[in-house]
């Protein structure tokens, strides 16, 4: 994995193999990354704000997204999968109301790091590399 001065840097390790996906995944990591360097720098809070929003509609587009991709190829997880994407925005959305009521903070910056970023990684290398596996294995047939 390279490193990433705040973050972390995507990896090809990451690619699924479904360019909407990986691309979004890739665009995910760049938007969490600017967060958490927008934090750490405590940069203009309407910036912040801005990146912030911009990061949470992103997400709930990507999770939208791959949802409809397992339901296209009925992947067996699906129930699983998108319980994991809600707990996900509750997450972020507490992340988010905190922000709201006291701004920027270096626990903020933290969690980003802590939680979210861990949280990111790991879901795709555990929980969307079986999405590909899945559908990889229905195209041998």
């Amino acid at each position: 994995m390279e490193s990433a001065q705040y973050g972390v840097a995507w990896s090809d390790d990451y690619n699924l193999g479904f360019e909407q996906v990986d691309s979004q995944h890739r665009r995910l990591f760049e938007l969490v990354n600017n967060l958490v360097k927008a934090c750490m720098e405590k940069l203009d809070m309407i910036l912040l704000q801005d990146t912030l929003d911009f990061l949470v509609k992103y997400t709930v587009q990507h999770f939208a997204d791959e949802e409809a991709v397992q339901l296209e190829y009925n992947y067996p997880g699906y129930k699983e999968h998108k319980q994991m994407h809600e707990d996900f925005k509750v997450t972020v959305g507490q992340h988010v109301q905190q922000f709201n009521e006291s701004g920027s903070s270096e626990e903020l910056s933290n969690t980003m790091n802590k939680i979210v970023v861990r949280w990111l990684i790991n879901h795709i290398q555990r929980e969307d590399m079986k999405i590909g596996a899945h559908i990889r294995s229905l195209q041998k047939q």
